[in-house]
């Protein structure tokens, strides 16, 4: 059920962007901003998507969150590509934005998805004006200083620092870095129908963790073709990874064990919350 779900969310989620940036002038900007978007697992708009399911919230007013969050991860992915940054040249098997055109195109490509990004969570048709409000506000924080932005922050500075992380201070910047925005985009379902989020959040926090785990595993193990971009860039560097902290092995168990925590904190929602449950088990499982 869950393949199904995130591959039909994604197709939705791709022709809803593809829709909206047909709006703007055909410029660099805008086919860079078409390029960033295009393909990728879309866990994130899913996340969006299957929490609103679980609210009984209507996936017309849905699509604007789960497009939302997949700008802004986009934009977080450009940006972090950028030679300034990661400087990666390869990104879903392609090559990056600031190959493809140059920094400075990339530069206002993430500019622009970022910008999208919230009007997209405050479309009209999200709901009203007290739940676009909610949506925007608790994107920024997700999204900025307190959030994905600080965790860059921390992983930046952590490349120049005599010492390397110890395991909280990697757990603290990935919370950051990786984790708020997998915890908004599960969150969104709740906000837009008014609901609790707490479960949800407790949820994604573990499943946020999770993911950034299998993310380090796939660094060391994973394949290039099926990840899509340059692996084993973190050993080369020095940085202090899971893998690194905590074994191979390690590193292995700890994932499944929060994952068996994402899945404990849905508990509340019973069997209708199993979509959700599969996500988390695909996270350490997935090969890209």
């Amino acid at each position: 059920m869950f393949r199904q779900r995130l591959a039909a969310d994604a197709a939705r989620i791709q022709a809803h962007i593809d829709r909206v940036l047909r709006g703007f002038d055909d410029l660099p900007v805008v086919q860079g901003m078409a390029w960033a978007t295009e393909g990728g697992k879309r866990l994130r708009g899913f996340l969006v998507m299957e929490s609103a399911r679980l609210h009984g919230v209507d996936e017309g007013r849905a699509i604007w969150p789960a497009a939302a969050i997949e700008a802004m991860h986009a934009y977080s992915l450009v940006h972090d590509d950028l030679p300034c940054m990661d400087d990666d040249d390869l990104r879903r098997g392609r090559p990056t934005v600031h190959v493809k055109w140059d920094d400075g195109t990339a530069v206002l490509v993430g500019d622009a998805l970022q910008a999208l990004a919230f009007e997209l969570a405050a479309h009209p048709e999200c709901g009203d004006a007290a739940v676009r409000a909610d949506l925007a506000l608790t994107l920024a924080r997700a999204a900025g200083a307190g959030g994905m932005v600080l965790g860059q922050a921390l992983d930046m500075a952590a490349e120049s620092a005599a010492e390397p992380l110890t395991l909280d201070q990697v757990i603290a910047l990935q919370a950051g870095k990786t984790g708020a925005l997998i915890e908004w985009s599960a969150c969104a379902g709740a906000r837009l129908a008014g609901a609790d989020p707490g479960p949800l959040a407790a949820y994604a926090r573990a499943l946020g963790l999770a993911f950034q785990i299998a993310d380090d595993i796939l660094d060391v193990e994973g394949d290039v073709a099926k990840a899509g971009k340059r692996l084993q860039k973190d050993a080369g560097r020095g940085k202090a990874t899971f893998v690194s902290l905590l074994g191979l092995d390690g590193a292995k168990a700890r994932a499944a064990e929060l994952v068996e925590t994402a899945c404990s904190a849905l508990d509340p929602y019973g069997e209708r919350a199993e979509c959700l449950r599969e996500a988390a088990r695909f996270v350490i499982s997935r090969k890209s």
